[in-house]
Order: C-alpha cells, then structure tokens, then sequence
C-alpha cells in the first residue's frame, strides 16, 4: 500500500515464536514477532530518516498516518514520528542523538544504509545487556551513516517475543580523522501518536525509595533523571507509560528500563501536534564523550515490555526477563541462605570474640550464613567509626590479631541447627571509597574524583575513587581477591554510601561506570561461587546494570516493616522480589521508633529472595525468640516461590489499609498470599482479597478457612479476612491446588 515510500517494516505479530520466524523479511520489509506485541516503523526513503509506526497491541497491517498541515515553523521532519531523531532538519523536540562533528557542527544527517539479522543476540563489548540464543531472541541490526562528517551509526533492536519486550541500543563509529563529542544519547527512543498518556515513575531518597507518583503527559516534557553519578535513591531509571484507565491488572502499559547504574535521564515530550517522544539513555550533563578517529562509542541497553493487562504484566515481563536472560549469576534461580548480618546488633563495636559469639547465637537460631558488616579494617588508621580507614582492606589487628583466617575457621565450625552443614561466612567491603583518614588516601590523594583545584565535598566523612582509572580498577580487583583468598569467604556485600559530587569533565561518569562493569565483571567470574549482593546505602544502586552481576540487592536501610512493605512494591514494578534482600530488625526500630511484632516483620522480609535478621539475638524478646524458629521455617518453604514464582500485587499500601501481595509458584500448584493490616478501624469493613493468576476452572485449598475454593471464586469474591483489633497485623496463606 505504501511501496513508493519503501517501507522498512518491523512488526512484532501475536503469538509468533522466537526462532527463525521471528524475523523475516522481504527485500526492505521487515517483520519481528512477539507473542503479544507489534512495534513497527520504516524507512522514508525520500530522506532515508527512520519513522515510528507503531508500538503496542499486535498490529499487522499499516495504516496511514495523521494528516498534519505542513505550514507553520514545524514541516517534514518536525510533524513526523521519528525512530531515532537527530538534531536539525526541522524537528525542534529533543534529540535521541546529538553529535559535536570534528568541524564543531551539532547537526546530524544519519540515513539508512543497510540492515542485517542475527539469530540469537550479539554482547555489548564492556556493558551489562540482556542475553540470549537462537530460540529465544532475534536481533535486526540497522545500519546508518551520515556523509557530511563521515559518521556512521548502528541501531540494535532484539525481539524477546516471550516477554513482549524489544531491547534497544546503538553505537556511533568516528570514521573521520579527528575526535567527535558524544553530548547526548538516548538508547530507547520512540514517538507515540496523539494518544492520551500517564507516566508512573519512582521517586524517593535514603530509606524512602521507590515510591512511586502517577502523573499525566500533557504538553511539554513529563521528565526526571539522575545527576547522582548513580541510579540513585532519589530516582530510578525505569518509568511506565499507561492509558489513563489502566489499573494494576487491566489496560495497556508500556515499561522502559535502562540497563545502566550511572547518571540517566528519562523523557516523555508532548509536542504541539500531540505526539509525544519517549527517550530514556544518558544524562546529557554526563556525557560530552569523545570519540577519537576510528574509535566507537557504546550506548548502554534500554528495555521497553508491553503489556495489555495492566502495570502488574509488564512487572510480571521483566521479572521474567530479568531472571533468565540478564541475571547471569548461578545463584539468581537457588534459594538464598538464611543470614544474620552484624550491623544493627553491634555497629562499629565489634572484635573476634564479639563476632564468634555473635555467629554461635545465630547457629541456635538455625541461621545459614553469618555476615560480618562494617568495621572490620585498618591498620594505621582502625575502622572505628566512619571516619576511619575506609580503602585500606586489611584486618584490624587489634581485632583480629591472627587476620580474618582462623576467625572465619572459627564461624565455619559452627553448624547450622539440626544438620551437619557449617555455617558461612560473609563480609562487607565498599571498595569504590576512601575516607581522607586512609593510608590509601595518604598515598594516594590524586586517585579521587574531583575537579582542579576545588575543595573536594565529603560526604559520610568519605570520597569517590576515580574507578575510571585503569590503576584504581586494578586495586580494587586485587585488594577484593586478597581478601577473598585470605579465608573461607562465601558472601560479599558490596556497598556504595555516596554519590560523585565533584567530576573533572562531564564524561568522567561513564568512564567511572565502564571501569566499574570491568571490575564487576573480573571479579564475579574469577569468583563464581562467591553470592555477591549489592548495596548503596539500600537501593541507591539497585539497578539492571548491575543486576547483570549481581542476583541481588539490598532494597532499603530502612527496615521498617511498614515502610519497607511500599517500598518492596515499588520495587517490583520492574525488578523481580527474587533480586531483593530484606532482613527482621529489633524494636523499636532505629528509624521510625515504631513496634510492630516480628511476624508482621517476618512476613514483610520473606516476600524477598534474600531473607535474614539484622539484630542481636540475645536482645530479643521472649516472646520474639520463640517466634523466630517458625518464622525461619515459613521463610524456607516460602523462598522457592519467591525465586522462580510469578509476583502480583493485590492492593498496594498507599491506596488500601489491607495491602496484600501473591506468588504463583512456577508450575501453578501453590500460592502464597501475604495479607496486611496497616491500621485497625472501627469502620469501614476490610474489603475481599482478590487473588491473581490462578487457574479458574481448578480448585485450591486454603489454610484461612480450611477451605477448598475455585480459582475464579478466589479471583472473582475473594477472600474475607477477619483482622485482630490492632494495628500492623498480617497473615501468610497458602494456596494447594487439588
């Protein structure tokens, strides 16, 4: 129908498998297949520009687009929908690409030049992506070139038709002979037409992250970004786009993630004519990256799902994703052990006598792995606060006299209660950071981030290592594996308490966050065995980036039981509970000064993959002490689902007094549904618990009732809960399928 216009089609068609029909093509025509997804666009070949079609519910077939008058300021390219717009030709909105050329000229003229496709998907040299083989992912890749400043372009787009999700990201080669400026780079860029459009988005800080704010697209740009140097905690680089009357399980939504934890910026811009353009890649006051003759540039991976029954399919999408094609480490599909981690029992007030008697509490208490926080460290300079030390890796030997060998030989001979399996160990180490009280900083002050001659902030008494320097990766590579090397290590909890707040040049953070990934990525595969969790002052860095090495991360410093249950939810809009640590703290808790009992707390740290205790055993209650075997108990029968299940949240606490969230497990023959009271109230009565993803024609057995009930009875009238007079009160119920 549009022959003349030589169309350059890609279309993810319904209930196409992956495989080799997941592409085809005829001459120019393309089509890519997803199970319940189209996106589309083509090539004008009038200009060779790349124009969006469509992205959304299967379409098979074009249709003509909106007839926009020409006149006015804005013609062709500034009323056209583009798929990666450059900067000039008309198009005032923001650019997915914006080039300074060796002549100093900001204008681009990439054009289409060829294509190829590839069964399978081809890695990222130097950057976390997502992965896959023939069967499971195809990727067309288009190639682009600009005559004018001999600069060429290839645009990569792999279809995951299993999971409705197309992954997205590109590299500009400098074919010239002088350097180019890279100045900003969106990975994932589309123009939707003029349809009407909310942006969910996470927002938060330290112990309030990922909450999230629902907000219309109107006119202009609906945009937030991080200048944190990380993710951070303030923003995350993940947002949704949904139609105004999309619920949780019901309506179109549209979810964009940046594989990335450096600075990020994410934009939905509605112009004049209605359209609204989606970028989602690079900070732009990171970037200005140059590009020498010869040389490429990298844009990191951003992933876009879509989903027609509502924001908890496109979670569902990505946890999936996530699960089996980003997360690359062997323990994201095992069970995680059971730990207690030494931070809020004793801080910074901590030896080997301390510590051993610490990890015999916890071998009473049927614990798996005992985690040695904070303050173990330092020579001239002992971690006694954090003031101290920070940077120079080697034991403290006032506390441990003989290094960490024996004492780890010490923990390792404990064993877990009622088995002959030896309790591990494992170690906290923030190997990105130095406090000015360091024999590191003392030799080393020049290896910081920081701009000329300008006093250089501290925050937490501590600066950022320039990991952009290939010395610095290389201490921190061999600092790490001398610990590791020096005992029984079976953990690491790698933290990051601030962000980078002074940088030479702009580009200095992605050239931080590739050292970064070279680290990363040297030390997870040097050490495979080795369960590695992030943290960055909680979810300061929980992140696709790094959740490509990492199966896991801390979600929050705060372990309000309350507090984290929003927390956790917002979380899981994009990234899976399995990925996500929460631990029982002691009460009142340090935060919020709140009481609420330990099951309630149990139950709120079981939802996650990584479960454990943050406290001293021996200052539990009596009352909380006899708890906790049964809670343990619970935690292991319920951390199968919660690695492999599928999630969905049922009421979330900011709209509902009785939030309540539900696993399915893999093979749909459990559930387990965690049930909440937030306040106890006279009145109104506590709605009915409506349940998800469970087979309707089937029945299932309860342990609230004691009763047997269809699926589309659970589904459809839900549960009714009868709630103690109290407030903070929660019920785990299990779910048989007969």
């Amino acid at each position: 129908m549009f022959g003349s216009q030589g169309f350059l089609v890609l279309t993810l068609l319904a209930g196409a498998v992956a495989g080799q029909d997941a592409i085809t093509a005829t001459g120019t025509n393309f089509t890519l297949s997803a199970d319940g997804m189209s996106y589309l666009f083509h090539v004008d070949t009038s200009s060779g520009d790349l124009l969006s079609d469509h992205f959304g519910g299967p379409a098979t077939e074009f249709t003509p687009p909106a007839t926009i008058l020409p006149y006015g300021w804005h013609e062709t390219q500034g009323n056209l929908r583009r798929e990666f717009p450059d900067i000039g030709h008309y198009d005032s909105r923001l650019p997915a690409i914006h080039i300074e050329h060796a002549d100093g000229d900001t204008v681009s003229a990439l054009r289409y030049q060829s294509h190829d496709i590839v069964q399978g998907k081809p890695s990222l040299p130097g950057l976390p992506a997502t992965y896959g083989g023939a069967g499971n992912v195809t990727t067309l890749i288009v190639q682009l070139y600009d005559n004018v400043s001999d600069v060429s372009a290839a645009l990569s787009y792999s279809i995951f038709p299993k999971y409705n999700a197309v992954a997205r990201s590109f590299s500009i080669t400098n074919n010239g002979s002088n350097d180019i400026r890279i100045e900003r780079a969106a990975s994932f860029s589309t123009d939707f037409p003029n349809v009407d459009l909310e942006m969910i988005e996470p927002h938060g800080d330290w112990s309030h992250e990922f909450n999230t704010v629902r907000r219309k697209v109107d006119y202009g740009e609906t945009t937030f970004r991080s200048t944190e140097g990380y993710a951070s905690h303030v923003h995350n680089p993940f947002f949704a786009l949904v139609s105004p009357t999309t619920t949780e399980s019901t309506g179109e939504a549209w979810g964009f993630n940046l594989v990335w934890t450096g600075s990020f910026q994410a934009t939905a811009e509605r112009f004049s004519n209605g359209y609204v353009r989606v970028l989602l890649g690079l900070n732009s006051l990171h970037t200005s990256i140059k590009v020498q003759p010869g040389k490429s540039f990298q844009s990191p991976e951003a992933v876009a799902v879509y989903s027609s029954k509502g924001i908890g399919g496109v979670s569902r999408s990505f946890h999936d994703l996530y699960r089996n094609h980003l997360s690359r480490s062997k323990f994201t599909h095992e069970t995680r052990p059971i730990l207690l981690n030494s931070w809020e029992g004793l801080g910074f007030n901590i030896n080997q006598t301390s510590l051993v008697k610490l990890a015999g509490e916890a071998e009473e208490l049927a614990i798996e792995l005992f985690v040695n926080d904070d303050g173990w460290f330092g020579v001239e300079y002992p971690r006694n606060n954090d003031s101290l030390g920070l940077g120079d890796w080697t034991p403290n030997p006032a506390k441990f006299p003989d290094g960490l060998r024996p004492y780890v030989d010490q923990v390792n001979n404990f064993s877990v209660l009622n088995s002959s399996t030896s309790l591990q160990f494992g170690i906290w180490v923030e190997p990105e950071m130095v406090n000015p009280n360091s024999t590191l900083y003392r030799e080393h002050p020049d290896w910081v981030l920081h701009a000329g001659k300008h006093q250089r902030t501290l925050t937490r008494n501590q600066l950022v290592l320039n990991v952009g320097l290939p010395e610095v990766q290389d201490f921190i590579i061999s600092t790490v594996s001398r610990v590791l090397d020096s005992a029984n290590i079976q953990y690491v909890k790698w933290d990051n308490n601030r962000g980078m707040h002074e940088l030479s040049r702009p580009s200095d953070d992605y050239t931080y966050i590739l050292g970064l990934y070279r680290v990363i990525d040297n030390l997870t595969t040097r050490y495979p065995n080795v369960l590695w969790e992030g943290c960055a002052s909680g979810g300061g860095r929980f992140d696709a980036g790094l959740l490509y090495y990492w199966p896991q991360h801390w979600t929050s410093d705060n372990t309000d039981a309350a507090n984290r249950l929003t927390i956790q939810m917002g979380t899981s809009f994009v990234y899976p509970p399995s990925a996500m640590g929460c631990h029982i703290s002691a009460i009142p808790n340090g935060l919020t000064k709140r009481n609420i009992s330990i099951e309630y707390r149990g139950h709120v740290a079981m939802m996650c993959g990584s479960f454990g205790l943050e406290l001293n055993p021996e200052e539990l209650k009596p009352e909380e002490a006899s708890a906790v075997p049964a809670i343990i108990a619970e935690a292991h029968r319920v951390n199968p689902i919660v690695i492999s299940g599928d999630f969905y949240r049922l009421a979330h606490p900011d709209s509902s007094n009785w939030p309540g969230v539900q696993f399915v497990s893999e093979d749909g023959s459990q559930s387990v549904v965690f049930a909440f009271q937030q306040m106890y109230v006279v009145k109104p009565a506590p709605p009915p618990l409506r349940l998800q993803g469970l087979d309707a024609k089937a029945r299932y057995s309860n342990n609230l009732d004691n009763a047997t009930y269809s699926g589309a009875t659970y589904m459809n009238g839900g549960l009714n809960i009868a709630w103690p007079r109290a407030d903070y009160q929660s019920k785990l119920i299990w779910l048989q399928k007969q």
